[in-house]
């Protein structure tokens, strides 16, 4: 029963790293905490729903689909919100998000009710394998995401837009001097980070209902995981978001499942009480 526990701990890990990874990203680069990860998550969850569901499409291009068009709305969002607010303070932009995630999740309300929707996907009996119980959700789960991280991983180490990413996240001013266009890399990032959100979303709606606050169920495990990691290491955030899935799933074994979330709570508080940089993160050196 333990390794089941485990094994689905680490594929819910696996849907918690790309929201993770989009966090850290966002902070990255632009310095503040996305709060409207959660909300972004779920209309990306509705927008495939709607090409599923109401168009007929199969849920792969589906989820393609709606992908790459969230990645457009969260560009969008970015010119007419954040840019505004571009030189202000890190609270300045943690707060205004919190307006952005408000505002989608009630466009969300208003357009689709309150009430849970699901995807048409065709039911398929679980397999077994060596005592653990895996269904077809899982493995697309676990292939979606580890091929998401994939191609995350190598357009951030070994492709120019990568490397101009990764300049402007370390020194903004030496590399604008360098010739890097500071807001022609913000808005590929809010285009990587929708895209990853939006496959959540997807991913997340297959694991359970889908509704107005779904990405609520997600988001303080997402900070968790993006704060365990290190914020701004990619890497540590899946390294994160896994640790977090695992012990969210197996903390089921001695208490509640309502109240796993407390879990997270708790990794937040002692890492900042006792390591704030996460553990893949390097202090800031004071001067």
């Amino acid at each position: 029963m333990t390794a089941q526990y485990i094994f689905n701990g680490f594929v819910s890990g696996m849907i918690l790293a790309l929201p993770a990874v989009a966090l850290t990203l966002i902070y990255g680069i632009l310095k503040f905490p996305n709060f409207a990860s959660g909300a972004m998550l779920t209309v990306g969850a509705y927008l495939a729903l709607i090409f599923n569901v109401y168009l007929g499409m199969p849920l792969l291009w589906a989820a393609i689909i709606g992908s790459l068009i969230f990645a457009l709305i969260a560009v969008g969002i970015d010119q007419a919100v954040f840019r505004q607010l571009r030189e202000r303070t890190a609270i300045t932009l943690l707060v205004c998000s919190m307006g952005v995630s408000f505002v989608l999740e009630n466009i969300a309300r208003f357009i689709f009710g309150n009430g849970a929707r699901s995807y048409d996907l065709a039911i398929a009996r679980p397999k077994h394998f060596f005592g653990l119980r895996i269904n077809n959700e899982q493995i697309i789960t676990a292939a979606t995401a580890v091929a998401a991280m994939i191609v995350v991983y190598f357009i951030l180490r070994h492709t120019a837009l990568g490397r101009a990413m990764r300049a402007v996240a370390d020194n903004p001013s030496l590399a604008a001097v360098r010739g890097v266009r500071r807001e022609s890399i913000v808005r590929w990032t809010w285009a990587i980070t929708g895209t990853l959100t939006a496959v959540a979303g997807v991913l997340a709606g297959m694991d359970r209902a889908i509704d107005p606050l779904l990405g609520w169920n997600y988001i303080v495990s997402t900070f968790a995981a993006a704060i365990l990691g290190g914020l701004g290491n990619p890497v540590g955030a899946v390294i994160g978001a896994l640790t977090v899935g695992v012990v969210e799933e197996t903390s089921t074994l001695f208490i509640p499942p309502n109240y796993r979330q407390v879990v997270s709570f708790l990794a937040i508080a002692l890492l900042l009480i006792l390591r704030p940089q996460g553990l893949l993160g390097a202090a800031k050196i004071k001067k």
